[in-house]
């Protein structure tokens, strides 16, 4: 008999540790990761153990193994029911670490596509710290401050909170995110799971030399089809009040971070929320503006309306010799729609020259559905100016400046 044929070293999600971002899930080249309401789940009979996921995961959640009979593989409804991983079962270590790599040997390569952006940080970034708090253990912060970010009358509710974490430690870089354990139970009668949010804040807090983070929360009232529904953390978040405690766990992030070598430039693309890590890298720059490294910083920020985008007034204060602000609104009246893309496209010679020079990183945050559109408006821009961008982008990930994290 082969042994091999009979053992399997099964692929898991740690359910504990996930925080639902979907990337696994969206970088499987075979589809063997699945989702309910709760948990992530790894088909056995797909999995071939070929290691796209692993990177990309901002917590390590996917990075859990399981010997097994493979006749006992853990089916997803198994799955789907755990609040934890279950306990290794000693089965020959050495028998099951060779089926893994015929495995390994029977999977299908990786297209560069499949992987949105770089799946390591830029050289210079400072080492992430993940995983400090877990859901069984996580840290309670008091909320400090919670302020409306969008006009009052538009119809986009979004929210600036600012956590203090006391005298608890709680490293955070720009680019890093948090995860929110809102109270009460799901509809299994289980305590809900984190929900994940991009810090807001530099490194040195929201306020300098206070142990706090701010991030950027919209209040959900319907979903992606216009049907009403309550968001549980969003709507949690957005309700509170100075002096409120809420329930963190994290950090996350290993990858979506700044560099910090003198003469860096960031381009920064985004809509709506994911704005909070741009705002974090913004206002870091700001702090150290007096130190003079260099490198530009230019932002495509799109939404709806000038209400309705995050932060419009403090952006429009900022000069544009320290920011190149883009702006893409789609619903001003007797004004035609512009998208991000649009202003990319329009600023072609700068975001050419930016995308040639080794020393610029990429970052791009927002809904999925922008991801598209930006990829098409690099690719005119290449073709505009002698490049390739079907030959760039993978480049650009391999070096690690092209990041992205969409929702």
């Amino acid at each position: 008999m082969n042994a091999p044929a009979e053992l399997l070293r099964q692929h898991l999600i740690d359910p504990e540790v996930c925080i639902r971002c979907n990337t696994c899930e969206e970088t499987c080249p075979v589809g063997a990761i699945t989702h309910d309401s709760r948990n992530y789940v790894v088909l056995a009979d797909k999995c071939k153990a070929c290691l796209a996921c692993i990177s990309p995961c901002p917590t390590g959640a996917i990075d859990n193994w399981r010997n097994v009979q493979r006749v006992e593989a853990y089916s997803i409804d198994e799955q789907f029911g755990w609040d934890e991983l279950p306990a290794e079962k000693s089965l020959g270590l050495e028998v099951t670490a060779a089926a893994v790599e015929v495995a390994v040997e029977d999977a299908p390569p990786v297209p560069a596509a499949t992987v949105p952006g770089s799946a390591v940080p830029p050289w210079s970034a400072s080492h992430p710290y993940v995983n400090l708090y877990m859901h069984r253990a996580p840290i309670t912060a008091t909320v400090m401050g919670n302020h409306r970010v969008t006009d009052a009358a538009a119809e986009s509710d979004t929210r600036h909170l600012v956590l203090d974490f006391g005298a608890v430690p709680f490293p955070v870089l720009e680019g890093q995110s948090i995860g929110i354990l809102p109270p009460g139970l799901d509809e299994h009668g289980r305590p809900h799971h984190a929900r994940q949010y991009s810090i807001a804040s530099p490194r040195d807090g929201e306020r300098p030399g206070y142990n706090n983070v701010s991030i950027t929360v919209k209040r959900v009232t319907s979903d992606r089809d216009g049907n009403p529904v309550r968001g549980v953390a969003s709507n949690f978040l957005c309700d509170l009040k100075k002096g409120d405690a809420v329930k963190v766990v994290g950090p996350y992030g290993t990858s979506f971070l700044m560099p910090n070598h003198p003469g860096a430039s960031i381009m920064m693309i985004c809509t709506g929320t994911g704005s909070a890590p741009m705002r974090a890298m913004t206002e870091r720059r700001r702090r150290r503006i007096a130190l003079n490294e260099g490198g530009d910083l230019m932002l495509f920020f799109g939404a709806r309306t000038p209400g309705e985008l995050p932060y419009f007034g403090p952006l429009t204060k900022l000069p544009q010799a320290f920011l190149d602000m883009n702006l893409a609104f789609s619903r001003v009246p007797g004004e035609p729609k512009q998208y991000v893309q649009d202003r990319i496209r329009a600023r072609h010679e700068k975001v050419a020259a930016m995308l040639k020079d080794e020393n610029c990183f990429i970052y791009i945050c927002g809904l999925k559905g922008m991801e598209a559109g930006v990829d098409e408006a690099f690719a005119e821009v290449c073709r505009q100016h002698g490049l390739d961008w079907a030959q760039l982008l993978p480049e650009l990930k391999a070096q690690a400046r092209y990041h992205v994290e969409t929702y």
